[in-house]
């Protein structure tokens, strides 16, 4: 099979219809065999019903529905755990994404050899609420991640090689950040395509001004878990010694004071009446509770059942089974 088109969806009844025949015209035109995997994410409008009406007439229609909603980056690692094709589409069931973008998506990744082909909605059909926060998140996902070759990280419409997908987890909202997650998974040629955005026809937007906090806590987790998830310690630790250092310092300087002022006869006070003192045993205290922090991790990631599994992309003559 050539491509698998995955579609998440909630409450998208009225714009399955248009969106199914548009992707269907386009892989008849270009003689493409295709699966589309339509993932309901709970809807409570008539979506279900309409994805099975389509299943009947278009046989390259597949569905599954989820009890509830769980949020679009789960609707997306079931539809990745479906998708069969060599080249697997993504694309928004709202029509804002253009199926008439799969061609050139599919040549970028077949011909150039690209391991990811994200989409770039150079000009938006979206309000400056929504533009600004996004340019401000982009750029921030950039400087982090270190792809710095995209503008809109956050575009449903992408384009992998099916090897891609079969290798990452998206869980939680980290579909934002789908280009880290395959750059971390070792797929690092990332290409960009600019696509045309185009104003939503039907409905409103499932998504409020909460994720941008969301993105950037999220974008926080993976920067953490990809420089220091197998190696808790290297962070805790290094951190919790500084402290606990900085904290004896000031605590041996404290007390030198005091006995410096003993001995050469001048006025003194209790130690346990500076501030400082406080401060330093502060650290000391933070310092070792990061250290312990760390420890516990190291014993944690020690213990896991992925602490040896490693992405291998070939081997000669020894093949390596999990």
């Amino acid at each position: 099979m050539d491509i698998s088109v995955v579609v998440p969806l909630y409450n998208e009844a009225e714009s399955l219809p248009e969106l199914v025949e548009w992707i269907d015209r386009v892989m008849r035109a270009n003689d493409f065999t295709y699966e589309i995997v339509m993932v309901d994410d709970g809807s409570t409008d008539d979506s279900w019903k309409v994805i099975r009406t389509l299943a009947e007439r278009f046989p390259a229609v597949k569905g599954v529905q989820f009890r509830r909603n769980y949020g679009k980056s789960p609707a997306l690692n079931t539809g990745f755990r479906a998708a069969q094709g060599d080249v697997v589409i993504t694309m928004d069931a709202d029509l804002q994404d253009s199926p008439d973008e799969i061609p050139e998506l599919y040549r970028m990744i077949t011909a150039e050899g690209y391991d990811l082909v994200s989409g770039w909605k150079k000009k938006r059909y979206d309000p400056l609420s929504k533009t600004i926060p996004t340019k401000l998140f982009n750029a921030t996902a950039r400087r982090v991640s270190g792809i710095d070759n995209l503008h809109d990280f956050n575009c449903g419409l992408k384009a992998y090689r099916r090897e891609v997908v079969k290798h990452i987890e998206v869980y939680g909202d980290m579909h934002r950040y789908i280009p880290y997650l395959a750059k971390n998974a070792g797929f690092g040629k990332i290409g960009e395509k600019v696509v045309q955005h185009q104003a939503r026809k039907y409905g409103v937007t499932k998504f409020g001004l909460d994720r941008f906090v969301n993105g950037y806590l999220d974008l926080a987790t993976l920067w953490f878990t990809g420089k220091f998830g197998a190696k808790p310690m290297h962070f805790f630790g290094l951190l919790g010694s500084l402290m606990f250092f900085i904290g004896l310092v000031a605590v041996m300087i404290v007390g030198f004071g005091k006995l410096y002022a003993m001995w050469a006869g001048l006025a003194y006070r209790l130690v346990t009446d500076s501030p400082y003192f406080f401060l330093a045993l502060t650290m000391m205290v933070l310092g070792t509770m990061l250290f312990l922090t760390g420890f516990l991790g190291e014993l944690i990631v020690r213990n896991a059942p992925g602490r040896n599994h490693y992405e291998i992309k070939d081997s000669i003559d020894h093949p390596i089974k999990d």
